[in-house]
């Protein structure tokens, strides 16, 4: 049976994977020219993509579906030549189910409902369903088939190639380790050890005259309303979404938050200062059942407010990388830095655990601003000792 063949050549000056055939074959032929951009070059006598890590995974998920083996050795330790900052992701990254056979179908629909059986969010619902409908496309065998080894080998060729995020690749472990439950898997176990170690990174936190410049320059009411309420009371984006204009309680100057992150209820204040925007965005939009409404009284899109927000950073020359968790990070800092107990700030911001508060003591400034760097007590010790050489002192006479 014929089967494929992959390796790189220099086209127009770019890099291309071309496919060849073992042997001519009339069927593989109508296959590949089925492939989204494939081109034949007469010079090199071959079909050809442009060269990617999202081409080569859906080269070999497009050849496998149709029953054909792929060749891929000439690949190997071929870097990319041209790499190029797409705007929008490949049409190769996305799996869909018209990439599934009528059994796959059948197995995430079991998955689905068995997820929600267990009364899992639909956002987490969402996220596992993805991985797994990239996983069922990936591997494309039987549940009796599936071993570990091929929950390894998916991640090493999917999740990791594609530069997940390290919580994105936990996330991914969660979602396997569900199917492998359900499905009586063997190798359950040995899921956990492929999942990669927590990120420890510090979030990143805006000065409190950065939050006023990014309001003054939101020029739309709306826009402003929301960027206000997200940082005054440690809003996550989701809750903000999903909030019902009477989770507002005026007089109590209070925010209710229905069903948080692990379904939990919690009250945030309300910020005196936030009030008149409050009041003339009800009387400007008028919302009718959530608190922020997009098209047709429907909930309101995060993408919107993410894009917005980077606008108002551009405006403000805000340099930072800001997203709506980073006036949340924001929030909580800034409490800290003005003496709010830790557990306090814990209950606002929802969290399970006071570890997960505990971050916000690496990030804040107002223990930092007490210790000296060495460097300046050295200065300081020279400088009271009266010694005045510029070729110590660092700017002359200090």
């Amino acid at each position: 049976m014929a089967f494929i063949i992959l390796d790189t050549f220099i086209h127009n000056n770019i890099l291309k994977i071309g496919i060849r055939f073992s042997v001519f074959d009339t069927r593989l032929k109508a296959h590949t020219k089925k492939i989204p951009k494939v081109r034949w070059s007469s010079t090199h006598r071959s079909y050809y993509v442009d060269h990617s890590r999202d081409n080569q995974f859906f080269l070999f998920k497009h050849f496998n579906k149709g029953g054909y083996f792929v060749d891929y050795e000439k690949l190997k330790g071929v870097k990319e030549l041209n790499p190029q900052k797409r705007k929008e992701k490949s049409k190769f990254i996305s799996v869909s189910k018209k990439d599934l056979n009528p059994y796959q179908i059948k197995i995430l629909k079991k998955y689905v409902s068995y997820l929600r059986g267990k009364r899992f969010s639909e956002s987490t619902v969402k996220s596992y369903y993805g991985f797994l409908l990239k996983f069922v496309a990936f591997t494309r065998k039987e549940i009796q088939d599936i071993s570990q080894a091929d929950f390894q080998y998916f991640l090493e060729n999917v999740i990791t190639k594609q530069s997940y995020s390290v919580s994105s690749h936990r996330q991914c472990i969660g979602a396997l380790k569900h199917f492998a439950a359900l499905f009586a898997i063997e190798g359950i176990e040995e899921l956990e050890n492929l999942r990669p170690k927590k990120s420890r990174q510090l979030p990143t936190v805006l000065a409190q005259e950065e939050v006023i410049r990014i309001l003054q320059v939101t020029r739309n009411l709306k826009h402003r309303f929301i960027l206000a309420i997200i940082y005054s009371s440690g809003l996550r984006i989701g809750e903000l979404i999903n909030m019902e204009v009477k989770h507002i309680d005026v007089l109590r100057k209070q925010v209710f938050i229905k069903a948080g992150k692990g379904r939990k209820d919690r009250t945030v204040m309300l910020a005196e200062s936030v009030m008149p925007l409050l009041y003339n965005y009800l009387q400007t939009y008028r919302p009718d059942y959530y608190l922020i409404e997009g098209n047709e009284a429907g909930k309101y899109s995060p993408t919107s407010i993410r894009a917005f927000l980077k606008k108002s950073c551009n405006q403000a020359q805000i340099l930072k990388r800001v997203t709506p968790h980073t006036l949340r990070h924001s929030y909580a800092t800034h409490m800290l830095e003005d003496g709010v107990d830790l557990r306090y700030i814990q209950t606002l911001l929802g969290h399970s655990k006071p570890e997960t508060t505990m971050i916000y003591t690496h990030v804040t400034k107002k223990d930092l601003l007490r210790i000296k760097s060495p460097l300046d007590m050295a200065v300081l010790r020279l400088k009271e000792s009266g010694y005045e050489n510029k070729k110590v002192l660092l700017s002359g006479k200090l």
